[in-house]
């Protein structure tokens, strides 16, 4: 197990310089709006928080937290914060695969489809797209993610944003909980799933779901992707930690320990392929978790984007 202090000081060090907990410049990892069919203006702002445009740099760090964990050579990572930013950071964006960086942003192109063809009003701006800063509050940096949360609850207000639909849990939580409490500034907050409106009667199949901590626990949103998939002819085999009592994929823990992470992946992938159906994830971090353990997953936007 690395430090904990160490990590935490890295990723404060990162976000507080970049506004990125990997030190990568917002220009290079936030890319997919390019390829997609999406206005600038609309009722709500279509607020990703860059969590699927990092998980494919979350990869490539885990990959070399794990060759280090428990050697010498993780006694050094605290040296790493006084790295000139702007080099490390595009040298982890230079050693991730461009085809996952892809892969992750067909994911939110499929987002802006689904809510197309639900005909929601809505808008994209990437200057006004940023990080929440909820890795900090997991990790216990408070202090440093109320001081980012207000920059960005600032910048949202002063564009005249108040309604924002999210696409992951972390940031739901952040936007919607968290924001209010730290830094006194509010956002009427939807996840993309929850506006989705069109039904299919194409589906005819059975998954599972793996519902996210943050969706199952905090949030009580799990019952809604349920009820979309139901309308898409898709029936959701439960497992029997699912919901509010959902268990991790272990992906939380990986900064710290990587081989903990594992651990706790290896019993949430048992879990969830005892029902032997596809597994569907709703978050970037548990769809990147499960894949790593070679589980057969998919993100529910992959899944819900076939039947436009």
């Amino acid at each position: 197990m690395y430090n904990p202090k160490d990590i935490i000081d890295l990723i404060a060090d990162n976000v507080k310089k970049t506004r990125s907990p990997f030190g990568i410049p917002k220009f290079m990892a936030n890319t997919w709006w390019k390829n997609a069919s999406v206005a600038r203006d609309g009722e709500a702002l279509l607020f990703t928080g860059l969590m699927y445009q990092f998980v494919p740099y979350i990869d490539t760090t885990t990959h070399y937290l794990e060759r280090y964990e428990d050697t010498g050579w993780a006694n050094y990572l605290h040296y790493t914060k006084y790295l000139p930013k702007l080099i490390s950071g595009t040298g982890l964006a230079l050693m991730t695969s461009g085809k996952e960086k892809k892969r992750s942003g067909r994911i939110l192109q499929d987002i802006v489809k689904i809510l197309t063809k639900s005909n929601v009003d809505f808008g994209y701006k990437p200057e006004l797209d940023d990080y929440s800063g909820i890795l900090l509050y997991d990790l216990g940096d408070q202090d440093g993610f109320v001081r980012h949360a207000e920059n960005v609850a600032a910048n949202l207000k002063s564009a005249g944003i108040q309604k924002v639909i999210t696409v992951d849990p972390h940031t739901t939580y952040a936007l919607k909980v968290l924001y209010p409490r730290y830094t006194g500034k509010s956002f009427e907050v939807k996840t993309y799933f929850e506006l989705i409106d069109f039904s299919s009667h194409n589906g005819s199949r059975r998954v599972t779901l793996h519902d996210p901590c943050f969706y199952g626990r905090y949030l009580e949103l799990s019952d809604v992707p349920q009820k979309i998939l139901g309308k898409l002819d898709i029936e959701c085999v439960n497992v029997r930690n699912s919901g509010e009592f959902t268990n991790c994929c272990g992906g939380p823990a990986e900064s710290i320990s990587p081989k903990l992470s594992k651990e706790v992946l290896g019993r949430r992938v048992e879990e969830l392929q005892s029902t032997g159906y596809p597994i569907i994830a709703m978050c970037p971090i548990c769809l990147a978790n499960l894949r790593k353990a070679g589980a057969q997953v998919e993100d529910l936007s992959s899944l819900i984007g076939r039947y436009i």
